[in-house]
């Protein structure tokens, strides 16, 4: 299986992964570290969690509270956000799958 990530879902990513830099040195990498690790665990078993109304699954972070939405499409799981929990919780919805 191959990962990718909409362009959006890595720009928060990488949002993400600064503003939590900025806040505390090494907190950064820690959220990023995270997030690699949810991504190789979807790898290894991507339809382990739940499919969801609109064809997504989603995994929740365990320390932060972010969670990582995607869908599966033939051999390719396509991250579609990297989403605050607390925030606005549908607004990527409306990407370009």
């Amino acid at each position: 299986m191959n990962l990718e990530f909409l362009p959006e879902a890595r720009i928060e990513f990488t949002e993400a992964v600064e503003f939590y830099e900025n806040k505390q040195s090494g907190l950064g990498e820690r959220f990023k570290n995270e997030i690699i690790e949810a991504c190789s665990t979807i790898l290894a078993h991507p339809l382990l969690w739940r499919e969801r109304e609109g064809g997504f699954r989603r995994v929740n972070c365990p320390v932060f509270p972010y969670y990582i939405a995607y869908f599966t499409r033939g051999q390719t799981i396509l991250i579609a956000a990297i989403a605050h929990e607390r925030r606005h919780p549908n607004y990527w919805k409306m990407r370009n799958l």
